[in-house]
């Protein structure tokens, strides 16, 4: 009696295609043309049947295509922290100093920043100070390289009631 080879069973067959959860656009073409392919020639596709069909494949396909344009723009949006806030370097900033045992609220200080880095996609300012601060608990910037001229500071006040009074 003759034996049948291992490899011909079914389940020794290397499997040629991962099933999906997902029907794409050219899931639902090849559909459609083994549907038109097997349909009886006495009873052909009702023509609103295929219209039907055919605005359900433009639709999938438009669905599609503003996806993809949705990926594209939020990937755009996303900036690295370190480009972020690299206009900071050189700035002064000012910050709220915590107690790092009790989380105790200190006085607040300033030191100018001299890098940016990034961890866990928060963007961290180095100090001249030697701390490392977040990027979000800056309370303000300042440029230390800007001139003031206090010469020129003037006070508004009310009319004077002795000039011109009659």
């Amino acid at each position: 009696m003759p034996t049948i080879d291992p490899s011909y069973y079914l389940q020794n067959q290397p499997t040629k295609r991962q099933p999906s959860p997902e029907l794409g656009k050219n899931d639902f073409l090849k559909i459609l043309m083994v549907q038109l392919q097997h349909q009886d020639p006495t009873k052909p596709m009702d023509n609103r049947e295929f219209i039907s069909q055919m605005a359900s494949f433009s639709s999938l396909e438009q669905m599609t295509n503003m996806s993809q344009s949705m990926d594209r723009l939020v990937q755009s949006q996303l900036v690295s922290p370190v480009i972020k806030y690299s206009h900071m370097i050189g700035k002064e900033v000012t910050y709220q100093n915590y107690d790092e045992e009790t989380g105790e609220k200190l006085d607040t200080e300033s030191s100018n920043v001299i890098a940016v880095s990034q961890q866990d996609g928060w963007g961290i300012l180095e100090l001249e100070n030697g701390k490392h601060v977040y990027a979000d608990a800056i309370l303000q910037i300042s440029d230390p390289n800007a001139t003031t001229d206090n010469t020129t500071e003037a006070t508004i006040e009310g009319p004077d009631k002795t000039e011109g009074s009659e």
